[in-house]
């Protein structure tokens, strides 16, 4: 399995400004290819190939007095960046065709010196390399400063070179997992949970625990208030405004690294804890066009179930999403009787058939488990089974029966 590796940076004053030119050099030649395209598409030819852009905006390039500087830095990064376009290219076409995953995606953009993220990579063939010291050598730019927060499992082919919105400097390596290592790091459990995710509290787990939601965002907004406050007083163009920006985009990632490790511990203990995890597939961007929206991008599910997914694929365990549509919160998990749908403010309810009193996001979390297969008796016979096609006396029931453990 392929996970990234992310370390800070400190380069020096030189070694900035020389990640500054690869940034810009890589930048002009993803928007050089870019152009050629979109040439080429309203002439109506062919577009060009990969080789023909290579040889024309690097090789070609580089002799001209206007593109002379792109000799400056490292060949690689300038034909990673080619690769990219390409990429770009790709995923848009397959959009089209729909044979892309997930949302459709538009034609590559040009690049702006004022983008907030800004990114090189260098492969195999850059010779870049960890000195004795601990520091990443990399060509034209020199031995920058890591901080090395924990070891590196196996030897990266590539890495990344990542400026953010803040000014903070990352390097981002791809890393190949020993799949040994990852089976052995868990030890096996005979646990299963349903998971209720909320604004409430983050998760209502089926065992009952409730886990408080952070509000990273809320908690910050006083400050982030002011120092926006201050960004949209100061002279466009000015130093001032870029100190002002910077500030901002510092409380920001404030917030989101909080919120991102909150996410990275929550994940790792229910993988931990459990062989089996039942999740709902909630519908994430269209609640955030309602006016919960802040608190649902406060929230971040949709990267908390991102966490659950390749942690349970790395460690072998199992996650299961229910459909979005799965009335967990209208059904008795005591008897199975559907109850029909109740305002937010209901917290508490009582089934109208079997009297159980059932706290709104634990019985909701409880049926999200039984609805992912996971609730399992002692002799292992589902206690709940899946819906199936009622008989002629029983139309209309609004419960599924339960069916007895044979001894």
């Amino acid at each position: 399995m392929q996970l990234r590796y992310a370390f800070r940076l400190y380069p020096n004053v030189p070694q900035r400004a020389a990640l500054a030119r690869a940034f810009g050099c890589a930048r002009v030649v993803f928007n050089d290819a870019v152009r050629a395209r979109e040439d080429a598409r309203t002439a109506g030819a062919a577009f060009p190939t990969a080789g023909e852009l290579s040889k024309k905006l690097i090789t070609q390039a580089k002799r001209t007095a206007e593109r002379s500087w792109l000799g400056e830095v490292s060949a690689v990064v300038l034909q990673q960046s080619l690769r990219d376009a390409e990429a770009a290219y790709r995923n848009f076409f397959a959009s089209l065709a729909g044979t892309r995953k997930g949302p459709s995606t538009g034609p590559p953009h040009f690049k702006s010196r004022r983008d907030v993220r800004q990114s090189i990579r260098f492969t195999a063939n850059a010779r870049w390399s960890l000195t004795d010291g601990g520091r990443l050598s990399l060509p034209k730019i020199g031995a920058v400063k890591v901080k090395w927060s924990r070891a590196l499992p196996s030897t990266p082919s590539s890495v990344t070179v990542v400026k953010d919105a803040a000014g903070r400097y990352f390097a981002s390596f791809v890393i190949d997992t020993d799949p040994h290592a990852d089976a052995t790091a868990m030890t096996a459990s005979d646990q299963a949970v349903g998971i209720d995710l909320g604004l409430t509290h983050f998760a209502v787990l089926s065992d009952g625990r409730k886990i408080d939601s952070p509000r990273f965002l809320r908690r910050a907004e006083k400050k982030l208030k002011k120092a926006q406050r201050e960004l949209s007083r100061k002279q466009k163009g000015s130093k001032n405004r870029e100190k002002a920006r910077l500030k901002v985009a510092r409380a920001h990632v404030k917030v989101a690294d909080a919120r991102h490790e909150f996410h990275h511990q929550l994940s790792t203990q229910l993988i931990r804890e459990n062989q089996a995890i039942g999740v709902e597939d909630l519908a994430v961007s269209g609640l955030a066009r309602t006016r919960l929206a802040k608190s649902v991008h406060d929230a971040g599910w949709s990267s908390f179930v991102h966490m659950l997914g390749y942690k349970a694929t790395r460690y072998g365990r199992t996650l299961v999403k229910i459909g979005r549509f799965e009335p967990t919160s209208q059904t008795c998990s005591a008897c199975g009787r559907r109850d029909g749908p109740k305002p937010l403010h209901v917290r508490t309810w009582t089934c109208t058939a079997c009297g159980t009193v059932h706290d709104r996001d634990t019985n909701a979390a409880i049926n999200v488990k039984q609805a992912a297969g996971l609730a399992v008796t002692a002799c292992g016979a589902q206690v709940r089974p899946g819906p199936v096609p009622a008989q002629r006396s029983e139309t209309g029931s609004q419960g599924f029966p339960l069916e007895p453990c044979a001894a």
